[in-house]
């Protein structure tokens, strides 16, 4: 039992087994990613908490969410990416079918009606699960075709986009609309669409723009847009949020009010304070340097997500995971410019800071897809 070669040739074996059959237990997990995802949830409960007045029952339920998106990132982070690459037409299907049962079934909240409430479950928003099901859809087609895509390819893509964004519109849900449409165009850039293209798109839509304002917008829509432009030409109506949000940020200065201390939030000055306009919140209270290490946290995250989108090695991870990345900076992007007054007011939470329910689960679910991407779609150089 003590020869030399008998325990060389035992150890081999037992190593060659450990590598061909690794443990159940063995999870894989981006820890960078992870680390920093646990940093902004940390720090937007710390910000919820004051936002909504000291109520820890919302601070609880946010967290509680939060613990659930994580467990679900995990378990998705497991998961072959490529398996929901082979059926992501069928997912792409069964997502269009629970946008249409939300027109028959859905239930109206905060003006859109892109809910469903079955008994003994908790309500969800069908909607945003399409901002990941769409670049799917799409990194899977590109990435079968030869690139950059052609005039018959693009007009397929922008179906694929359109029917999705069409039917969330109905659902009067105007900026998960956006974020959808935007989702797959983020694709299709991604894959070496010529600028050419993508400026004579801008172009036609800056044209058509006009008659969309005259005759498709409703009027609560038209208000946004004309807000934007002049918020004192509506003050107590249409501008009053966005005047209340920009008097906290000017009031905070460089160091903020202190934590709990924000008048214009505490005083109910800002609507949805603990929602859509928590910026405000965090602007009055910390400050900018509040605000500052609040970017810093979503540029880490950023920066990780685009990291695992340069290392992965075939074209669909590389166009799922840069479509998802951007797709998270663009709702960073637009809430941050909608509260301070850069974009109109179209209702879009500030991810893992504002309280939320379904926004939450689906950004955790696509952070679970990149894990599974630097897994399953790493470059064998990197």
């Amino acid at each position: 039992m003590n020869n030399p070669d008998f325990v060389r040739q035992t150890s081999g074996t037992l190593a060659d087994s450990t590598t061909r059959h690794p443990l159940w237990w063995q999870i894989h997990a981006d820890l960078p990613l992870v680390a920093g995802l646990v940093a902004l949830c940390i720090f937007g409960l710390f910000v919820l908490f004051s936002a909504s007045d000291g109520d820890q029952s919302i601070v609880t339920r946010q967290a509680m969410i939060m613990l659930v998106g994580m467990m679900t990132m995990l378990v998705v982070g497991q998961l072959n990416v490529q398996f929901l690459r082979r059926h992501a037409s069928s997912i792409y299907l069964a997502g269009l079918g629970m946008l249409g049962l939300v027109l028959i079934i859905g239930v109206e909240e905060n003006g859109a009606r892109s809910w469903i409430d079955l008994p003994g479950l908790p309500s969800f928003q069908p909607s945003e699960m399409m901002k990941f099901i769409v670049p799917l859809l799409l990194a899977s087609y590109l990435s079968r075709r030869q690139l950059p895509p052609r005039f018959l390819q693009l007009l397929i893509a922008a179906l694929l986009i359109l029917v999705p964004v069409a039917l969330v519109v109905l659902q009067n849900d105007t900026g998960t609309a956006i974020m959808v449409f935007m989702s797959g165009v983020f694709a299709l850039l991604l894959a070496g669409i010529r600028w050419g293209i993508v400026l004579s798109g801008l172009f036609t839509l800056l044209l058509a723009s006009p008659a969309w304002y005259f005759f498709l917008a409703q009027e609560h829509q038209k208000n946004r847009i004309l807000t934007f432009f002049d918020p004192y030409r509506d003050p107590t109506g249409a501008g009053y949020n966005i005047i209340q949000s920009q008097i906290a940020i000017g009031s905070g200065g460089v160091h903020g009010k202190g934590y709990g201390n924000g008048a214009q939030s505490h005083l109910d000055f800002i609507p949805e304070s603990n929602t859509d306009f928590i910026l405000a919140v965090l602007a009055e209270e910390l400050g900018l340097l509040g605000v500052l290490f609040l970017i810093g946290l979503y540029l880490f995250v950023l920066a990780r997500g685009f990291f695992i989108a340069y290392i992965v090695k075939d074209m669909f991870s590389r166009l799922l995971a840069g479509s998802i990345t951007l797709t998270f900076f663009l709702y960073v992007f637009v809430n941050m410019a909608m509260v301070s007054g850069l974009l109109p007011v179209i209702g879009l939470p500030l991810p893992l800071i504002s309280r939320s329910g379904t926004s939450i689960l689906t950004l955790f679910i696509g952070f679970g897809l990149l894990m599974s991407l630097q897994r399953h779609g790493r470059s064998p150089s990197s």
